[in-house]
């Protein structure tokens, strides 16, 4: 297996169906991915998307023990085994985080309350000082699920956390980058219910679409959306785009400059009070 590294978060790199680890420049080390959406289906399709032949829909059913199989395996690795000599890179050999991710939106698996479950009884067979946060990194749009809810509370009763994904606050700006159009109103009551039920992180990214960074309106939107949400929330975690899309629009779609993300996140902070974390 290669060497991990930031710009390829490769599902398949250990050739387990559910499990995988990536370098993740935002939680700062290794994260050990679990992708409940293995078909590649999503909900949403954002234009920045990195999932090849990415599909819209919902995943397969969810086999978990194997499931259990390959995170224990994964974590022994990690843990008992020399795989971070040999895969990661010496600033990065340390496990931040064990982050439901992957594919697709991986709430849409009607298994994702038991598979939180799951996860936090394999940590916690290991015995681990200090073991890795449960996170999970989620569009937010299956939020209004009562099963989904019992997850994301399950995830906070461990000190777990959920990053958010919200790159727009508008309907035509969520159509144009998420490909979905929901009312701020209707995100606002998602976001906030995550924020009551879990440590939430709004995740955002930002960049250039044909040449152009945000308009001044969409960020005016996002902000007052913040700022309505900002009592629940953690902070922001504003980023740029690290690998290439794999979405039509690809070659519409450039980094904004690291010093106007810059600009931007400390906008972000003035105008809301938010922490926010910048990664260019």
């Amino acid at each position: 297996m290669a060497r991990l590294i930031i710009q390829d978060h490769n599902r398949d790199i250990t050739g387990m169906t559910y499990v995988y680890p990536v370098v993740s420049r935002r939680a700062g080390g290794v994260s050990v991915g679990i992708n409940l959406n293995p078909n590649n289906a999503c909900n949403w399709r954002c234009i920045y998307c990195q999932v090849p032949d990415l599909k819209r829909g919902g995943p397969p059913p969810i086999d978990l023990a194997k499931l259990e199989t390959e995170l224990r395996e994964m974590l022994t690795q990690l843990y008992h085994g020399d795989f971070m000599a040999r895969h990661a890179p010496p600033e990065a050999r340390q496990v931040v985080d064990i982050a439901f991710s992957g594919n697709g939106e991986p709430t849409s698996a009607a298994e994702f309350p038991a598979a939180v479950a799951l996860a936090g009884r394999v940590v916690d067979s290991f015995a681990l000082a200090a073991p890795p946060r449960l996170r999970l990194i989620t569009n937010g749009s299956l939020l209004d699920r009562a099963a989904v809810q019992r997850g994301i509370a399950a995830l906070g009763a461990r000190g777990g956390e959920v990053w958010f994904k919200v790159d727009a606050a508008g309907t035509t700006a969520m159509r144009r980058i998420n490909n979905v159009a929901y009312q701020p109103d209707t995100v606002l009551r998602r976001l906030r219910g995550c924020g009551e039920l879990c440590s939430t992180w709004v995740q955002t990214c930002m960049f250039l679409l044909d040449g152009q960074p945000p308009g001044e309106g969409d960020l005016a939107s996002y902000l007052a959306l913040l700022a309505r949400a900002k009592d629940v929330l953690a902070g922001v975690h504003l980023y740029g785009l690290a690998r290439p899309s794999l979405q039509p629009e690809a070659t519409r779609l450039e980094r904004l400059p690291p010093a106007r993300i810059e600009e931007l996140g400390a906008r972000i902070a003035a105008e809301t009070g938010l922490a926010v974390q910048v990664s260019p």
